[in-house]
């Protein structure tokens, strides 16, 4: 038996979270809404045209992996930083939260992110992904990935070469020791630079693909998403699809009904930074207790509520409870 639910393998980074207006992101060139790529003066370029911000430990499955040990999981994490204060600020941000850190150095600066948070709740990201970038192959913690039930994978990083061997690799592993793997599309645009990869991924090696609408729709290349989930579909793959408000869909194998999950209520709405991500923590946590996929989709749905109804990507107030709402009696983690 595993004895951590999930264990992340993403980048490390220190998100710097500043409120900004449509005009300045605007007048940055930056595309409203999306996550650009960019070297350390360009983002420094982009924060002097939009001051101030507040830093807290971030980066997309770093986040998944904290609301997942809010709620009660056992996780593990595999990231790269650097020493520096950013890397100091990454590593206290999962060790308080009781994650296990697989930690690998490099030389040069822990990755960034500078989250520009719009008065409609929207984020645009500008990631200076540091020696985050540099993550391969060797460093991987094994071990890490053998005890997982889950083995998640951030899309993002997929960016980089020497990462994919090392995605490559952890899908290997967790297989071998009888695992599965989940990845997250991450973003529009990095599914679009990495379509005909993504969908291989998705079609022969991923047992568990997260995303929302707007990544299948491109991941298949079709505008209709009952199209997008009628194509992604095969035996062996579980899927979820979230919709903003309008909640998730979650479906398994190639036949079979799509489980329609609707939001409940009206959650109020601050900052959607981190809304997938806490839907991801959600989803595999109730997964990794058995439940059923309507159970998934709910959990996810209610912890990212959660994350949005504050500033910032990870959870301001325990996940527990949500969890025992949703699943009843939960077991305890593994032992």
């Amino acid at each position: 038996m595993p004895d951590l639910d999930v264990c992340g393998i993403g980048s490390a980074l220190v998100d710097v979270l500043v409120e900004a207006t449509v005009d300045q992101v605007d007048a940055c060139g930056l595309v409203k809404g999306s996550m650009q790529l960019m070297d350390l003066d360009a983002a420094e370029g982009v924060h002097a045209r939009a001051p101030g911000g507040i830093e807290r430990s971030g980066g997309s499955v770093a986040n998944t992996v904290a609301g997942l040990a809010s709620l009660g999981a056992r996780a593990g994490f595999i990231g790269k930083v650097a020493d520096d204060r950013f890397g100091a600020v990454f590593e206290a941000g999962l060790v308080e939260l009781g994650v296990a850190f697989g930690r690998a150095n490099g030389d040069g600066g822990t990755g960034r992110c500078l989250i520009l948070v719009t008065p409609d709740a929207d984020r645009t990201m500008c990631t200076t992904l540091g020696v985050a970038a540099t993550l391969g192959p060797d460093d991987l913690d094994e071990s890490l990935i053998r005890r997982a039930g889950v083995t998640y994978l951030e899309g993002y990083l997929w960016d980089e070469p020497q990462a994919k061997d090392a995605f490559r690799k952890a899908i290997a592993v967790a297989h071998d020791a009888g695992r599965r793997v989940a990845m997250s599309m991450s973003d529009p645009f990095c599914v679009g630079r990495h379509r005909s990869e993504f969908a291989s991924l998705a079609a022969e090696d991923l047992d568990i693909l997260l995303g929302n609408d707007a990544e299948l729709c491109s991941l298949m290349e079709v505008d209709d998403l009952d199209e997008a989930c009628r194509r992604v579909r095969r035996p062996g793959l579980l899927v979820s699809v979230t919709r903003g408000p309008l909640g998730a869909l979650v479906f398994e194998g190639a036949e079979g009904p799509v489980v329609d999950v609707p939001v409940q209520g009206s959650p109020r709405v601050v900052d959607t930074t981190g809304a997938g991500d806490l839907y991801a923590a959600g989803f595999l946590y109730a997964l990794s207790r058995g439940a059923g996929l309507h159970a998934c989709g709910r959990l996810g749905n209610l912890t990212a509520a959660e994350v949005i109804s504050h500033v910032g990507a990870r959870p301001e107030h325990e996940l527990a409870p949500l969890a025992t709402a949703v699943l009843g009696g939960v077991p305890a983690a593994h032992a």
